[in-house]
């Protein structure tokens, strides 16, 4: 749009809530469009998202090396073959699997953050 649209006008007002309610109907339309096809792929057993890094067991691996102060949490996850970041992943691994001793490679001997 390159005209100007004076909205201290009655008319402007109302080219203004015109574009605006159209824009907001085809949010709408895309936002509804997007749930059908999740919905559709997921009755069709396709699960959108990351493919999740670790099972239990990789778990339970990683926090029992955790303590061992000579290895990194980087070291730690290049060994679980985790395919995301492994400061985060581990932390936010460690956050959710309950009170085992976690620390980020910040807290370790001789860390750098």
């Amino acid at each position: 749009m390159h005209e100007n649209l004076d909205t201290t006008t009655p008319g402007g007002r109302l080219v203004f809530h015109v574009f605006a309610a159209l824009a907001e109907f085809i949010r709408e339309l895309i936002v509804q469009g997007t749930r059908e096809g999740l919905a559709a792929a997921r009755a069709r057993g396709r699960i959108g998202g990351r493919p999740t890094g670790a099972t239990e067991e990789v778990i339970k691996a990683a926090r029992d090396l955790l303590p061992d102060p000579g290895r990194s949490i980087t070291s730690i996850a290049k060994l679980s073959e985790s395919p995301r970041a492994p400061s985060t992943t581990t932390s936010r691994t460690c956050e959710r699997s309950g009170p085992a001793p976690c620390r980020s490679n910040s807290t370790r001997a001789g860390g750098k953050h």
